[in-house]
């Protein structure tokens, strides 16, 4: 049996400036993407904290409506007083629930934020890092002057 030779592969100076400038530009897409992602994210945490404050102030009136509705039930216990301590505590109960919705979707928020900076930050560090080298290769060459030499002298 005859082996065959093992033969490299040579790569063209096109393909290989076409995949350096893809990858320059898929570094610079991604530090686009994640910057507009962390943008996005720090808009829509920032919308859960007011609510999430929002629904915090509506749980402390509502604790301060029903410490007054059971003094009320207590001096006298009518329907109408019972009703509204009822009413009060089923709009205590769904604030509840809203909030530990809010609270899971803030804390994933968190997350992911936290995540995407890091990304979003390595990311950019590293697409200054090739504009600015780009940069340096891509100066002019500097024309020296040939120094002048001295005269031969001949005694």
């Amino acid at each position: 049996m005859a082996v065959k030779k093992k033969t490299r592969s040579s790569v063209s100076s096109n393909k290989s400036l076409q995949s350096v400038d893809d990858a320059i530009s898929t570094l610079a897409n991604a530090a686009a993407s994640t910057s507009k992602a962390v943008i996005d994210i720090t808009k829509n945490k920032k919308k859960l904290l007011a609510e999430s404050k929002r629904l915090a102030k509506k749980l402390a009136t509502l604790m301060k409506k029903k410490k007054a509705a059971k003094a009320a039930l207590n001096k006298d216990s009518s329907a109408t007083n019972r009703k509204a301590l009822k009413t009060i505590e089923k709009d205590i109960s769904v604030n509840k629930k809203e909030a530990a919705k809010i609270t899971a979707e803030k804390s994933l928020a968190i997350a992911e934020l936290s995540t995407l900076k890091i990304v979003s930050k390595r990311a950019t560090v590293y697409a200054k890092a090739l504009a600015s080298a780009d940069k340096t290769l891509n100066k002019p060459k500097r024309k020296r002057r040939k120094k002048k030499r001295a005269a031969k002298v001949i005694s």
